[in-house]
């Protein structure tokens, strides 16, 4: 046994007995639903504030045909193409739950969008960063990947993302996050030893997010949407207009418009192939 029982009988290689296949088998079973697939790009919204913006606006419809237990997603038009969206999946574990569920869907691209708190400061918040690698303070990603300090994005993924970004006049920052379990635990030392790595923000998902992508072979994407400094100030966690959503949807529609041109007719490895050649 090891000094941390969380790394003991991991073994990333075997086949795992539970499938996501099999849960949605029987999910569908007892809902009486029949099988459906989800829209190929979809979108993680720990945070839910634009899940509930585009509810309000009637722009998103319920899936009816999405058999999760824990969640519900919508559907929407973002640039043209219906994308799927999921509010209120905070936390790694839940994360990539979901993120196995809708890939076993027909889901090829994923982006998941989250508030951070600053941990390097490279500017005035709210500010956006496309996460290219996360610290693993987390449980999740040594399920999937064996160990060792950060979980790292396609840089292809990456790449085109903020050429994407760039090409519309849409300041971003490229940099690490530090992806927590415990968010009401990032004491100074923490903070210190997480600046020291040249880390830009904290959250919670990333670092799980990116282990099962590269694991799985899928391809997906996470932001920062960097709000806070964990409120050691007053009149922290302002997001901008619409809770921020207005910034958001424009970050997303322009990043889901240039992976969605590739996406197209490719599926799976290709279509990481495609985003690694545009980037080189």
């Amino acid at each position: 046994m090891s000094s941390a029982p969380i790394l003991d009988n991991k073994d990333p290689a075997a086949s795992s007995v539970f499938e996501p296949a099999a849960l949605l088998r029987e999910a569908r079973r007892q809902k009486g639903l029949a099988p459906a697939e989800v829209p190929a790009i979809c979108i993680l919204d720990p945070d839910g504030d634009i899940v509930r913006s585009l509810k309000k606006s009637a722009q998103a419809k319920l899936s009816e045909s999405w058999p999760c237990y824990h969640t519900e997603l919508y559907e929407f038009v973002l640039q043209g193409t219906t994308c799927g969206i999921i509010g209120c999946a905070v936390g790694a574990p839940f994360a990539v739950l979901v993120a196995e569920e809708l890939f076993a869907l027909g889901c090829r691209l994923l982006i998941s969008l989250t508030s951070a708190g600053q941990i390097n400061p490279v500017g005035a918040p709210p500010y956006f960063v496309v996460i290219d690698r996360a610290l693993r303070d987390e449980g999740t990603s040594y399920h999937y990947a064996a160990p060792e300090p950060f979980a790292a994005a396609d840089p292809a993924l990456v790449a085109a993302a903020i050429r994407a970004l760039t090409e519309k006049g849409l300041p971003a920052h490229v940099g690490a996050s530090w992806t927590t379990d415990a968010p009401f635990r990032e004491t100074q030392s923490a903070i210190d030893a997480a600046r020291a790595k040249r880390i830009l923000a904290v959250e919670m998902e990333a670092a799980a997010l990116y282990a099962f992508a590269r694991a799985a072979k899928r391809n997906v994407l996470c932001l920062a949407h960097v709000t806070n400094t964990m409120a050691v100030v007053e009149q922290d966690f302002e997001k901008g207009e619409a809770d921020g959503t207005v910034d958001a949807l424009r970050v997303l529609e322009t990043i889901a418009g240039a992976l969605g041109e590739d996406l197209k007719g490719a599926s799976g490895e290709a279509y990481c192939a495609v985003t690694r050649d545009a980037a080189d």
